[in-house]
């Protein structure tokens, strides 16, 4: 019974190896096909393509479920509908970590709070200082706080074995920390006019969720009924429907039953983390950063949102994650991982201002269509390119030294 169990808990250990590997073999490929889709973006959208661009991205699509009519531009589906994969991924992502991960740990989890916060709260004051003459731009304070967690570790990954690994768990970390901010961000500030009705109808449908994981009922596929039940509530409802994904996330069982050496929440992970980040992500790309260098006049570029987006992500993103890391260590409050330099830790809060994914998502639910949202944009993609390039110089260099010596 011993050699079983023994066998059964080296399967376990060897699976969760060969899954870690896996995820840092993909994080390079996803990285490069989002930077794919982002060119050709700008090439459709900046070439005798563009009209095509524009009627695809724009092509009305419409779904009737009963009496119930679902319509919309094909990018609105992509934000609203495929991006809820993507939170129901981070979702996943962020109860594992808090439940058997370096979050379950108050020592680790405290470090990469304070980097959160601190990367999360210097940006979003950078953008409102410069903007807060503008009852329109001020709409964007939100967009420089959030790190994109696949395209930092992608970038991270190309270092190697440089990087120690408590530097990728603690880049990990923070951004998971971040994403929780900027879901609640989004949940509480870019929602439109509440349906109350609907609202309560959602919380009864989110509360029948929990009671399935409750009563540890473990098939993936009741989840996803329920689930796209409360996606369409909250669709109509006037909430960001995407942030269905969380929801659904948090109520996936955790825990593996009788000799099983998975979970649902494992599996599902699993699953779907090949998809997100291979072609979720790209397909968002895609249709979110083709901007028109004729929306971009140079007034335009000078605006204060323009401003505040750079700004935020490249400076303001560096100062908070280090400057609040530092303290939270001289304090007593936080431990420096073993074997991580505090160049290193410079290097990856420069990574923190890559904003991309979830910057563009906030971008669109600020400014819609409006005259901002092409500059507002074009600033995103110049700020984590910028502090792409400027963290993995940092962190190449400095680990160079670092095995030279």
């Amino acid at each position: 019974m011993a050699a079983a169990t023994d066998d059964n808990a080296l399967q376990y250990h060897s699976r969760r190896m060969r899954r870690i590997v896996r995820l840092f073999r993909l994080e390079p490929a996803s990285g490069a096909l989002m930077l794919t889709a982002i060119g050709l973006a700008l090439i459709a959208a900046n070439s005798p393509a563009a009209a095509y661009y524009r009627l695809l991205h724009h092509a009305n699509l419409h779904f009737r479920i009963g009496a119930l009519i679902l319509e919309g531009p094909l990018v609105f589906w992509i934000n609203e509908g495929l991006m809820v994969f993507f939170f129901l991924l981070v979702g996943l992502e962020i109860k594992r970590q808090s439940i058997e991960g370096p979050l379950a740990r108050p020592k680790s989890a405290a470090l990469s709070v304070f980097a959160a916060i601190g990367g999360m709260a210097v940006p979003a004051l950078i953008y409102i200082l410069l903007n807060l003459q503008d009852a329109i731009a001020i709409r964007g304070w939100a967009i420089p706080m959030a790190t994109d967690i696949v395209l930092a570790l992608g970038i991270l990954s190309l270092l190697g074995d440089r990087i120690p690994a408590n530097l990728r768990i603690f880049l990990t970390a923070f951004a998971i920390f971040d994403d929780i901010g900027s879901v609640i961000v989004i949940g509480a500030f870019y929602g439109g006019e509440i349906d109350i009705a609907l609202l309560l109808v959602s919380c009864l449908v989110t509360t029948g969720l929990f009671l399935m994981n409750r009563f540890d009922i473990r098939r993936l596929r009741y989840y996803g009924m329920i689930g796209f039940a409360l996606w369409a509530l909250m669709l109509e409802s006037g909430l960001t429907a995407s942030l269905a994904g969380i929801v659904i996330a948090f109520s996936i069982p955790m825990r593996p039953s009788g000799d099983a050496l998975s979970s649902p929440l494992r599996e599902l992970e699993r699953r779907l983390h090949p998809w997100v980040i291979l072609a979720i992500i790209p397909v968002f790309a895609f249709f979110n950063s083709g901007i028109s260098m004729e929306t971009l006049p140079a007034h335009a570029l000078a605006g204060g949102a323009v401003s505040g987006i750079v700004l935020g992500l490249f400076l303001g993103k560096q100062i908070g994650i280090f400057a609040a890391t530092w303290l939270a260590v001289r304090s007593g409050l936080a431990e420096l991982p073993e074997g991580i330099s505090w160049i290193q830790i410079y290097g990856v809060a420069v990574l923190g201002g890559i904003g991309f994914t979830m910057s563009l998502f906030v971008a669109s639910l600020a400014f819609g269509g409006g005259t901002i949202a092409a500059p507002a944009k074009f600033a995103i993609l110049a700020a984590s390119g910028a502090s792409a390039i400027i963290g993995f110089a940092v962190l190449y260099f400095s680990s160079s030294r670092r095995h030279s010596t």
